[in-house]
């Protein structure tokens, strides 16, 4: 794994209200909106500095962020990390005996490949791995 955090995820009940918020908080403009069908979410991408924020916001009740909101609120729910080869970071990974929730990468937001590490194994964080699509 690459040791760049590629950005950290917040989930929000209104991502219009918390795009205002990270706006002025930032001092830059929200550079992407988008939904993720998979996921059950629409997100917005901050870049501040080398680092970006993406703000969630489910689409449906059952999605992984809105039982997260419902569960423990809004707040910091993943943090991910650039790989350069997501298939073999998974094996690897599975092989360290964490327990990766995804038998295949999945298409995510920003033009990437993700796929999710249980936080049971990572002390309580829910980690992404992101892969650029060439």
């Amino acid at each position: 794994m690459t040791n760049n955090i590629e950005h950290i995820g917040i989930a929000v009940k209104d991502l219009e209200q918390a795009k205002s918020v990270y706006e002025k908080l930032l001092g830059t403009p929200c550079y992407k909106v988008e939904e993720v069908n998979s996921e059950g979410v629409s997100t917005a991408f901050f870049q501040s500095g080398v680092n970006k924020i993406e703000l969630l916001e489910a689409t449906n009740s059952d999605s992984a962020v809105a039982k997260f909101i419902e569960k423990k609120g809004e707040g910091i729910h993943h943090i991910a990390f650039a790989v350069n080869d997501i298939k073999s970071e998974m094996k690897r990974l599975a092989n360290e005996g964490f327990t990766v929730l995804n038998d295949e990468p999945k298409k995510g937001a920003d033009n990437k490949l993700v796929c999710f590490v249980h936080p049971k194994g990572t002390n309580g964080v829910l980690i992404e791995l992101c892969q650029e699509i060439k």
